[in-house]
């Protein structure tokens, strides 16, 4: 039977501004052996789905470091000091100039639990409207695209929206109003 580890220490190594390396000492309760392990402590994060009136996905266009590309996400970033749903919003109107009063929260997943201690929270925000110019954050390049709520599972299947944590939100979204592969109800 897999019991959880004790926790003997945990000190923040680095801090990067959006996330902290934590070193920690865990006591195994199999072998009685301490181990070191790091792991990457930082605030949750929000992913938004934005729909227009016509059905159309408010997505975001960025270069991302990591994977030295330009993917095709969904608005999203880190919770501040505000609660979940205020950052949310906030995000939307920030990378997008886009607003809308309907919002419903889909769900939440731990990115990667064997080294983050956060979760992802994505909200649905209805019948969105441009209300505003962008103000990105002095190291974000964005470019808005409107894209059909149906075409959505064909560009995951290509491989066009490949990042995990969008996918995942997408999977919420079509469970949760009961979409086909097709799009259709």
């Amino acid at each position: 039977m897999i019991k959880e580890w004790e926790l003997l220490d945990s000190k923040v190594d680095r801090d990067y501004r959006v996330f902290r390396i934590a070193v920690n000492h865990a006591l195994s309760p199999r072998t009685s052996e301490i181990s070191e392990f790091y792991t990457i402590e930082t605030n949750d994060w929000v992913n938004i789905i934005p729909v227009t009136d016509d059905g159309k996905v408010v997505m975001i266009k960025q270069y991302r470091h990591g994977s030295r590309d330009i993917t095709l996400e969904i608005p999203g970033g880190l919770v501040d000091d505000e609660g979940h749903k205020e950052a949310a919003l906030r995000e939307l109107e920030e990378e997008t100039g886009y607003r809308g009063e309907e919002v419903e929260y889909l769900g939440a997943v731990n990115p990667n639990p064997a080294i983050f201690n956060n979760l992802c929270h994505t909200y649905l925000v209805k019948n969105v409207r441009k209300v505003a110019e962008t103000n990105f954050d002095p190291d974000e390049d964005i470019e808005v695209v409107l894209i059909p709520a149906k075409e959505i599972p064909s560009l995951i299947e290509k491989g066009k929206i490949n990042h995990a944590l969008v996918v995942i939100a997408f999977h919420f979204y079509f469970m949760k109003n009961h979409y086909f592969h097709d799009g259709t109800k």
